[in-house]
């Protein structure tokens, strides 16, 4: 059987990437195909680690602008993701996957408090990780609360599951022209200011060496292909020497 090319994975999906049709709520029956795969990707040998944005509910800054505090409004986010990622542990357990939520927060029965410890712990029992409440701080993304639990587990890739197939030099639904990049570094990201993730999210992934793959969650098998090396999307990482 053929190998995967990573061992340890931080996966990131979109809120949006859970939603059904109106761009709201949770599209159950999508949910478990992407679980589908992940469970796939365990039994192979590949330790998961998953992250899940909050869009689908509530996005901070933008739903909040203007009408709350920017504290209260990010903090609604991350309670968003921690309904996210309640909801996806209870469809990998559906399906035979054993999965465990960890917060940012102390949630008591709703899931165990984010530690490296932790997570070391399930990943050896052959659980996901569901890492939930971003950063647990206001001002952050998700993207960086991605970033940054792949450092704390030392993630071989980051998977950055979207609703694009790639990074291209511009938006491509408002230029024809727009070229689609097989692989880029970050310093190319972060001067020609390309949306891959936010600033604070890339700056950091490149502090700590590890390498980005962007792709289109619509196709989940994608996940798979991508832990086994196919080259699909585009991969960001550092300039080689």
């Amino acid at each position: 059987m053929e190998k995967p090319s990573y061992q340890r994975i931080l996966l990131k999906i979109s809120g949006e990437g859970l939603a059904g049709e109106p761009g709201r709520g949770i599209d159950f029956a999508f949910v478990r195909e992407v679980g589908q795969v992940i469970k796939a990707c365990v039994a192979q040998g590949v330790q998961v680690g998953l992250v899940i944005g909050g869009g689908n509910f509530w996005r901070g800054a933008k739903d909040g602008g203007g009408n709350m505090e920017r504290t209260r409004a990010d903090q609604m986010g991350m309670l968003a993701t921690v309904i996210n990622s309640l909801a996806v542990q209870d469809v990998l357990e559906q399906i035979g996957q054993p999965a465990r939520v960890l917060t940012s927060i102390p949630m008591g029965p709703v899931g165990q408090i984010t530690s490296r410890a932790a997570a070391e712990e399930h990943f050896a029992a052959g659980r996901v990780v569901i890492f939930a409440g971003g950063t647990g701080n206001p001002y952050f993304s998700t993207d960086t609360a991605a970033v940054l639990r792949a450092a704390e587990i030392q993630a071989d890739m980051i998977l950055l599951a979207k609703n694009i197939d790639g990074v291209y030099s511009a938006d491509p639904k408002k230029d024809p022209n727009a070229v689609k990049y097989d692989s880029i570094t970050y310093d190319q990201v972060l001067a020609d200011h390309l949306q891959v993730m936010d600033l604070t999210a890339t700056s950091l992934a490149l502090e700590h060496h590890i390498p980005v793959m962007i792709f289109a969650l619509a196709a989940p098998q994608n996940i798979q292909r991508a832990v086994m090396g196919e080259k699909i999307g585009t991969i960001v990482e550092e300039e080689k020497k």
